[in-house]
């Protein structure tokens, strides 16, 4: 038996580690978390200097977390010494703290210790061993610090939003700041104002070739503007801003001789960018391989737990991927730099190692993300890869080989020529060597803007100066100012990065979350505001501006970090966020009172009385409502954009399919009970069809949650029956729990035939037994006679006398003991008998009864 008891997080964690450790340690898997605040109750108590009540997440929460636990107990009880493995970081600590609450026995008393190691291979794995710790409290004080002030915004604000708007939203301390960037892009977007510009461009030959362009630069002393513009003029700028100032510049300039006033070339230098942090792989995997923020942390997981690559068995590829330090171990840095003059050559390998600054506040215990072995090069493993994990390892084998090589060098020329009072400028670029560019080039957020002079890619002709210029063509090029993009994934990262909101580990959550929440939705990539999210972020922000805006949210982050280097205690921190959103609190809730729920204008109008349509907000998501409402009651779902998902592109999350489903809407066939539209709608059980004559007709398709298709019922088909109401033909349709018979009539006439046993009702004696389906499809007999008699069964009455007391009909059920029996419900009696046996002849009643029990 094992000795020692080591606990981590996943199951593909443990498999790794398990095989480094030897025979002496037993590795097994916490799955996350095993504690945490409970759902149903706030769980901290402000009073009691914000105590927070931590309870074992239920099986409901977190799938069979009992018997989890209950496993790594009697691991412990049967073990030495307990080693706690989590993850290097806040979350890691808090989950060994959590650990070593709940599975470590009290007695007898046995040693528990922390180990850490930012990567996943032998020798980090031993050395890890060999100096084992104790928890971590400062990161423990400032994952709860963290853990509280989530659970306290959301559980004082989000009653908030249900009063106001409806339904069961929520707010997010930094979610909320997320969805107000992309709203408040939004309206910048909205109210841009566009400015014309108009830029001039000579083609010109000189004595040698290449024909080159040049950009008017300047009129006299008068730089000519491109951009900015949003600014006043300065007194050395001047704007060409319409066809006709340009046609006149034109016109004039194309009589002038074009003389070379001067060439510049200069040697510039690009350096190698750093290994990769946390975001920055996220950004780059978003522009280079079109990865999601949480697909590309799904994917590093897998490299970082380990991958099996053959003889070696299940590795570790990557270090830790939550991490914000540029930091290299020695080691790892010797073995790159023998790497890159083994495979490159001297020119490639710079005299010292390069080292990056790594900003204010970063945890430098960690490392940047790099493979844990640079010799593991991404061919060598590619055929124990999956695609997306052999893309996302060459981008960070790459970007760590780059970063320790050579700059690139670029000889950078300029040559500016003289037109009478114009002065035209043309810029260009050469590569002498390509350094790290022969490994790595970073990918761009967005294209450059008019007029930048980053022309690598341009050669110009060797010109001297006074040379004169042939002109071949003068070109006027109007342009229009842009508003600024709408964030993409990658760049609201980088937004949230440069404004210190949110941290490694937080980064993919917020994505994910004001997407889930329908605050935000991505189309062709790029981040759009809902309404509902404009109108959640309008009604925060206007009651907890100092709460919810990036400056106080930074802040925050900032006190997490002094909590965590045990600069700052953490309680202090709660009372110091407290006392302002206490006050903030009960402004809201009193405004609230005298306020009526929301609710969003659209384009949109009622089929049924042309009133204007408004999105209002209910238990289950937001929905058209018509304003007339309560004269009229008609409601159907949001009908969506055209989505990433629809068009093929996109990650398929649950808000894009939902989307995609509303385009389809138009094409959905009517309803076949009564002929009118088929609108979308959503209830508890998620999306479905329903016919707009509700409540007249409350015909429903289901919708396939899977494939998002519905199956649209067979035509009625006509009986010889006619209906005793009005004298119509009787016709068989399929309804949502099976065929039924009804008038061809229907809405308008709600006969329905209901199927009969044929037996007498013997509570009432006026109505007959009848099958019938409950709301979940369970199969009953009840009265035909209902509501005026509500006699019910739930086995099957059958019309067969009881031989034993003479009860008017038996009853029929089957058992996986008994199998089909038919049975005497008369007290006293206890008559049963097998169908099978009764069906048979040939044996004595004797033989086939069953004795009552």
């Amino acid at each position: 038996m094992a000795k020692n008891l080591v606990i981590v997080e996943s199951p593909a964690k443990a498999k790794t580690i398990n095989k480094y450790l030897g025979s002496d340690y037993k590795v097994l898997a916490s799955i996350g978390h095993i504690k945490d605040l409970p759902t149903k109750e706030l769980g901290v108590d402000v009073e009691n200097n914000f105590e927070p009540v931590y309870e074992v997440i239920p099986d409901a929460k977190k799938r069979n977390n009992r018997k989890v636990v209950a496993d790594l107990k009697k691991a412990a009880r049967e073990s030495e010494a307990i080693f706690l493995a989590a993850d290097p970081d806040r979350e890691g600590e808090a989950i060994c703290q959590h650990l070593a609450e709940e599975i470590v026995p009290k007695r007898p008393a046995k040693p528990v210790f922390r180990v850490m190691f930012n990567e996943i291979t032998k020798n980090a794995i031993k050395d890890a061993f060999k100096e084992p710790k104790q928890v971590n409290q400062n990161l423990v004080d400032a994952q709860q610090a963290r853990r509280v002030l989530d659970r306290l915004v959301g559980y004082k604000v989000s009653p908030i939003l249900w009063k106001t708007i409806g339904g069961k939203l929520s707010a997010g301390r930094v979610q909320t700041v997320a969805v107000r960037l992309v709203v408040e892009r939004e309206r910048e977007i909205e109210n841009f104002v566009q400015t014309e510009y108009w830029t001039i461009i000579a083609n010109l030959s000189a004595a040698l070739p290449p024909k080159f362009d040049a950009r008017l630069y300047k009129i006299e002393e008068l730089t000519v503007k491109t951009s900015g513009f949003d600014q006043d003029l300065k007194k050395t700028e001047t704007h060409i801003k319409d066809e006709a100032t340009a046609r006149s510049i034109v016109e004039e300039a194309e009589k002038q001789d074009y003389v070379v006033e001067s060439v510049t070339t200069k040697e510039r230098k690009r350096n190698a960018t750093p290994p990769f942090i946390t975001s920055k792989l996220q950004q780059e995997a978003a522009r280079k391989l079109g990865f999601s923020v949480k697909k590309t942390m799904s994917v590093a997981q897998k490299l970082y737990e380990g991958v099996d690559v053959g003889r070696e068995g299940a590795v570790g590829l990557i270090t830790y991927m939550r991490t914000d330090s540029t930091r290299v171990s020695d080691a790892a840095l010797a073995d790159v730099r023998d790497f890159i003059g083994g495979s490159f050559g001297p020119n490639y390998l710079p005299a010292k190692p390069n080292f990056y600054k790594t900003k204010g506040g970063a945890q430098d215990a960690h490392e940047a993300i790099r493979p844990t072995d640079v010799n593991r090069t991404p061919e060598s493993v590619r055929g124990h890869l999956s695609p997306d994990e052999y893309r996302l390892y060459r981008l960070i084998w790459q970007r760590f080989v780059a970063s320790q090589m050579t700059p690139a060098v670029f000889d950078q020329t300029t040559i500016d020529i003289r037109a009478g009072r114009f002065l035209f400028r043309a810029t260009g670029s050469v590569q002498k060597f390509d350094g790290f560019l022969k490994v790595y080039q970073e990918g761009r957020d967005e294209k450059p803007v008019e007029g930048d002079d980053d022309d690598e890619e341009k050669t110009l002709p060797k010109v001297e100066k006074g040379e004169r210029l042939k002109l071949n063509k003068l070109t006027p090029e109007q342009h229009f100012t842009e508003p600024p993009p709408r964030y993409t994934e990658a760049t609201l990262v980088k937004a949230l990065e440069e404004k210190g909101i949110g941290r490694p580990s937080t980064y993919a959550a917020i994505m994910t979350t004001i997407q889930d929440r329908e605050y935000v939705e991505r189309l062709e990539g790029r981040f759009h505001p809902t309404p509902l999210g404009a109108t959640v972020n309008d009604l925060l922000v206007a009651s907890f501006d100092d709460i919810f805006n990036t400056a106080y949210t930074a802040r925050m982050e900032d006190q997490l970090d002094e909590i965590e280097e045990g600069k700052l205690d953490w309680r202090d921190a709660m009372r110091g966020f407290y006392d302002k959103f206490a006050t903030d609190l009960k402004r809201a809730e009193e405004s609230i009172k005298t306020k009526k729920k929301v609710a969003i204008p659209t384009d949109e109008t009622c089929e049924k009385c042309g009133s204007p349509m408004v999105i209002k907000f209910g238990r289950f998501g937001q929905f058209l409502a018509c304003q007339n409402y309560p004269e009229c009651k008609t409601t159907r779902e949001v009908g969506g954009k055209k989505t990433d998902a629809a068009a093929g592109r996109g990650d398929g999350s649950e808000s894009e399919i939902r989307n995609s489903k509303s385009e389809i809407e138009s094409e959905v066939p009517p309803c076949e009970l009564c002929g009118r539209e088929m609108a979308l709608k959503k209830g508890r059980f998620g999306s479905f069809y329903g016919c707009t004559g509700y409540p007249e007709c409350k015909n429903i398709r289901k919708i396939d949650k899977k494939s998002g298709e519905t199956k649209t019922a067979p035509p009625p088909v006509e009986l010889d029956e006619i209906c005793p109401k009005d004298g119509a033909r009787l016709v068989v349709r399929q309804g949502r729990f099976g065929e039924f018979t009804s008038c061809s009539n229907y809405p308008k006439c709600d006969y329905i035939k209901r199927e009969t046993t044929g037996i007498k009702c013997p509570k009432c004696g006026k109505g007959e037994i009848a099958v019938k389906k409950s709301k979940r499809g369970k199969v009953f007999y009840g009265c035909s006679n209902y509501p005026k008699c509500d006699e019910v069964y739930w086995d099957k009455p059958v019309a067969e006398p009881c031989p034993q007391c003479a009860a008017p009909f038996l009853f029929e059920k089957t058992t996986k003991r008994e199998g089909t029996i038919r049975y005497c419900q008369t007290e006293g009696c206890g008559y049963k008998i097998s169908v099978a046996d009764a069906e048979t002849t040939t044996k004595p009643e004797s033989e086939v009864l069953i004795p009552a029990k």
